[in-house]
């Protein structure tokens, strides 16, 4: 089977499970990383087809968005062996999908990532910051009713990725600072360090803003 097939397959698989997601990561969500993706390629040379299938697939088995996610994974195994992929292409799509979030990070050995999969992690955190992470910080918040901010709350440290899991102990704004504003100095890729920098900037003026409309002082 041709690449562009194989591509097209595992789209439509990705949009089938996912176009109704109501927590902002939805199928828009995915397209945007797509496109992120396509930027990075531009200047960085790693297997398309590993890239772009585990772009497409990196929230179907997501343990935050599914009750049982080794069972979808297991799902996205057979349907890539459906579709004609190598055993080791689907073992790296699988480990790619499984590692790049950022609670991953929080462990005492976070996973390494080859090139591929440090593409999609650094096009999926491009789409957790700027206007667009802004927006879905608080469509995810609003979703898991969160409370959007307390003063009295401060920003949770040094987390284990329970504690970050644990929304009752998170407000939207304080995942400004537990999350999103860690982003920019974790990205892998010259491009995406330069898209980042904006985006990041853009959150801390909204923060401010923000902060100075809840105590009156705009």
């Amino acid at each position: 089977m041709e690449f562009k097939q194989q591509i097209q397959y595992i789209r439509n698989f990705a949009y089938n499970k996912m176009h109704n997601d109501a927590t902002g990561h939805n199928f828009d969500h995915i397209e945007r990383v797509i496109k992120n993706v396509d930027k990075i390629l531009l200047t960085e040379k790693a297997d398309p087809l590993i890239t772009y299938g585990a772009a497409y697939l990196h929230d179907v088995a997501d343990d935050k968005l599914v009750d049982d996610p080794q069972k979808l994974e297991n799902e996205i195994t057979d349907f890539l062996n459906d579709i004609e992929l190598a055993n080791e292409q689907i073992t790296e799509i699988i480990y790619i999908t499984h590692n790049l979030s950022f609670s991953k990070t929080l462990s005492l050995n976070p996973p390494k990532l080859s090139l591929a999969g440090q593409i999609v992690q650094d096009s999926d955190r491009l789409d957790a910051i700027g206007a667009i992470g802004i927006t879905r910080a608080i469509y995810y918040g609003g979703a898991n009713a969160q409370v959007i901010y307390d003063p009295k709350m401060k920003p949770r440290t040094n987390m284990d990725k329970k504690e970050y899991r644990n929304l009752k102990d998170e407000t939207i704004i304080n995942h400004f600072y537990e999350k999103l504003l860690k982003l920019r100095d974790m990205m892998n890729t010259d491009t995406a360090k330069k898209i980042a920098d904006q985006r990041h900037e853009f959150m801390l003026q909204f923060l401010e803003e923000f902060k100075g409309e809840w105590n009156g002082e705009k």
